[in-house]
């Protein structure tokens, strides 16, 4: 059996930590350069099965609704993976122009290096919604539901109702 004095468990303790401090100082070195370049970029890519709307494009900020709660994400913004709620998804982009897209459902996934990806299985702008077209999807959504035999039916019914709700709130 081997065995270890103080010093060595010493060693051996900080040893394990060395990854997370190199990864730390990687990180810090990288926002002190973007600092001094006067700002923290954000690389942000948005697409759905249909269309690309950003490809690495530089953002300032994203405000979006997910099963956990809606999220606003700036640069180094703590990594996280999470799924689209069906809503809203508002793009600031750096000349301050706003951009709302509507996103059936989907996933964000931001990394370490303040790069944010979103791929949503249907999106578009919010210009570009019927509302009338919407209120009517929510009627037989709602019919669907009310006509559900199976427990299957049922949950797939309760999706579509809340999608269209959500796409009729987009649309108002």
């Amino acid at each position: 059996m081997l065995q270890f004095g103080l010093s060595e468990m010493a060693l051996l303790r900080s040893s394990t930590r060395i990854p997370a401090l190199l990864r730390q100082c990687t990180q810090l070195a990288a926002v002190q350069q973007q600092q001094h370049a006067g700002y923290a970029s954000m690389e942000f890519t948005f697409a759905s099965s249909a269309e690309s709307f950003y490809a690495k494009a530089n953002v300032k900020q994203i405000d979006l609704a997910t099963f956990s709660g809606n999220i606003g994400i700036l640069a180094e913004h703590v990594p996280l993976l999470a799924v689209l709620k069906p809503g809203v998804i508002e793009v600031i982009e750096e000349n301050d122009v706003r951009k709302k897209f509507f996103a059936s459902s989907g996933t964000v996934t931001i990394n370490d290096d303040s790069s944010v990806q979103i791929l949503c299985e249907e999106a578009c702008l919010i210009e570009n919604l019927d509302a009338a077209a919407a209120k009517e999807g929510l009627s037989k959504a709602a019919a669907l539901l009310a006509s559900a035999s199976s427990e299957a039916e049922k949950a797939e019914a309760q999706i579509g109702l809340e999608a269209y709700e959500a796409l009729v709130k987009a649309a108002e």
